[in-house]
């Protein structure tokens, strides 16, 4: 019996999907894996029957992914899962910022009482007047699942788009339409763009990358577009460049007391993936890859762990090593395994971290797992099946 636990509340459309093999369980020290969303772990001590935590999302900066590797704690996140969503708002914050929708709204509420409503709108209505989206440039920095969503739907618009993405997919690749120009050369999109919006993982070569000297290369009527992550623009330089008109907005999902209430900012209070179908589809993929990783110890869409994919073991036993990406580990766990035939064996690493699936036609002794686990530079070992 596997067992589970949930810091936030997760769809039960997800949840539904776990067999009987699993039991939810309120004490998250006792569970084999954790369900999360928001909630921040980096502080949270975890005991060491935890082996996988799975993010209901694509951000993974609410948990410590140095050490739970380290510690042999596989996690994942769910990409595209949410990126409908998140596209639907891109467009929706275009459309705030390109037409005064907010304004001519506060007008009409505040006019509530105006018998003469009907015939002041006409007056009115050319306070809140704005431009069309379609003709203009649209630049995209980050073509993931959200960004070739964003480029093909903005096609149809009638925008011309710009795409930026140096490490793009070969998936990623294929989907995006011919008429997208794929540019090598980031500063092309500040520079021509009446639109800019990042869709880029926060690391440390993202962080504040829309800086001061980017923003002093666009237009004075770009507007910037930003559901990803605070930290990837230099708030203070947007700022600065609202209050002396270089650029005409600055459009976020993420609040803070800074730029709340900023003149030419419009703020969304981190609505990206906040729709009934994003959060079911999240779910949904995340219970999937802890299952199939509990079962049979393959690795989908982990954040700190290198991909893998055995398939369903058909031996006696398979186990699972999670170990540092050094020399001559390999031949170790070969050689306490030679008591018995290897059926199957997968060894695959990201960066400094490596995991190894092995299936043997013997029994896997207690004492073979005992020797594999005192192997230097061995984090884990997990008897899967």
């Amino acid at each position: 019996m596997y067992r589970y636990a949930c810091l936030n509340a997760i769809s039960p459309i997800g949840l539904e999907r776990f067999t009987e093999a699993y039991e939810k369980t309120d004490d998250v020290q006792a569970a084999d894996a954790i369900l999360v969303r928001s909630a921040n772990m980096h502080e949270m001590h975890l005991e060491d029957n935890v082996v996988a935590i799975a993010r209901a999302g694509a951000g993974v900066n609410n948990i410590p992914l140095d050490a739970c590797a380290k510690k042999g704690v596989v996690v994942f996140n769910t990409p595209g899962a949410n990126a409908n969503g998140v596209k639907e708002m891109v467009f929706a914050g275009m459309l705030l910022a390109a037409r005064d929708i907010v304004g001519g709204v506060n007008w009409v509420r505040e006019s509530a009482a105006d018998p003469d409503i009907t015939k002041d709108t006409e007056k009115e209505k050319k306070r809140f007047a704005g431009s069309e989206i379609s003709g203009k440039k649209l630049g995209i920095i980050g073509l993931g699942a959200i960004g070739v969503l964003v480029a093909n739907a903005a096609t149809h618009l009638g925008m011309d788009v710009y795409g930026y993405d140096p490490y793009i997919s070969v998936d990623a690749a294929w989907n995006l339409s011919r008429s997208i120009k794929h540019i090598s050369d980031v500063n092309e999109i500040y520079r021509e763009c009446d639109y800019i919006t990042i869709h880029v993982p926060l690391n440390d070569s993202t962080r504040g990358m829309i800086s001061a000297e980017a923003i002093g290369m666009m237009k004075k009527n770009a507007v910037i577009l930003n559901y990803a992550r605070d930290v990837l623009v230099d708030e203070d330089a947007v700022l600065a460049a609202l209050d002396e008109g270089r650029i005409a907005r600055y459009v976020c999902d993420f609040p803070n007391t800074k730029t709340v209430g900023h003149k030419g900012v419009i703020l969304t209070p981190h609505l990206g993936a906040s729709t009934a179908e994003s959060e079911d589809n999240c779910a949904v993929m995340a219970v999937n890859e802890l299952m199939d990783f509990l079962e049979n110890g393959n690795i989908r869409n982990s954040v700190n762990y290198p991909p893998c994919n055995m398939g369903r073991c058909e031996s006696a036993h398979r186990v699972a090593i999670y170990h540092r990406n050094v020399k001559q580990m390999i031949r170790q766990f070969l050689d306490v395994l030679s008591y018995t035939n290897v059926s199957n064996l997968s060894n695959t690493s990201r960066g400094e971290i490596a995991y190894t699936l092995i299936d043997i036609e013997d029994n896997l002794t207690d004492e073979a797992v005992a020797a594999l686990g005192a192997i230097d530079g061995v984090f884990r070992v997990r008897v899967v099946h």
